[in-house]
């Protein structure tokens, strides 16, 4: 059985004069549509919710479950930034502005943060530590990415029944088939991410059919709405 994360990290940080720690995910890096989601968690020691996990790991009845129990007794914050700002910042710093607010949220101020990844946020003013893999091995971490999964995944669920066809309800805003071919047929809508490959290509194909069309092509020009 593989190992589950544990509150090894946060009991070392408090044994060395800690006493308040939040884990740190964000979710959401590699859709195409969809803003990208943090969490920060700080959890009770004294209750630490069974069944923890990599949220990619668990089900969506466990995660569900798991999130009640973790509602209940941590301080919890979500937030998110926005498909605009993933364009303008790129996807890293984006996730680590929704990293910066969603720590900036909690009731608590953390003492120090456990970060999933190798980097963190260059303007946390906060002693922080990151940790590759920290979803798999560290509690507080664990606890975060299924807040911040369960927030953006239902987030893509409700957005996919304003915006029917692209499969969000499902893909949550990656590039599967489906979603590419919906791109296509469709076209693109103010949450896909411009900067990202698949939309960056039929933004620039329709752009070269706008400017420069033969009387065949101006049928096939679809040019993005502006809204």
């Amino acid at each position: 059985m593989a190992n589950l994360p544990t509150y090894e990290y946060e009991a070392n940080l408090q044994l060395n004069g800690s006493s308040i720690i939040a884990g740190v995910d964000e979710v959401g890096r590699g859709p195409i549509a969809g803003p990208v989601y943090a969490a920060a968690v700080i959890l009770s020691p004294s209750h630490i919710p069974l069944g923890l996990n990599d949220s990619k790991k668990l089900s969506a009845k466990q995660r569900k479950l798991i999130c009640k129990d973790i509602r209940k007794h941590a301080d919890v914050s979500i937030a998110s930034a926005s498909e605009r700002e993933i364009e303008k910042l790129n996807i890293l710093h984006a996730s680590h502005l929704a990293m910066m607010r969603a720590i900036g949220g909690l009731k608590s101020t953390p003492d120090h943060i456990l970060i999933d990844g190798n980097l963190i946020p260059r303007d946390l003013n906060i002693p922080a530590t990151a940790i590759v893999k920290g979803d798999a091995s560290c509690a507080s971490i664990a606890a975060a990415s299924i807040i911040a999964k369960i927030e953006r995944d239902q987030f893509m669920y409700d957005l996919g029944q304003q915006f029917p066809g692209y499969g969000w309800e499902k893909n949550v805003g990656y590039p599967t088939l489906q979603h590419l071919k919906a791109l296509q047929d469709i076209g693109i809508t103010p949450y896909h991410r411009q900067t990202f490959k698949p939309v960056h290509n039929i933004l620039y194909q329709d752009c070269l059919l706008y400017t420069s069309p033969s009387p065949r092509d101006a049928t096939l020009s679809r040019m993005p709405s502006s809204a």
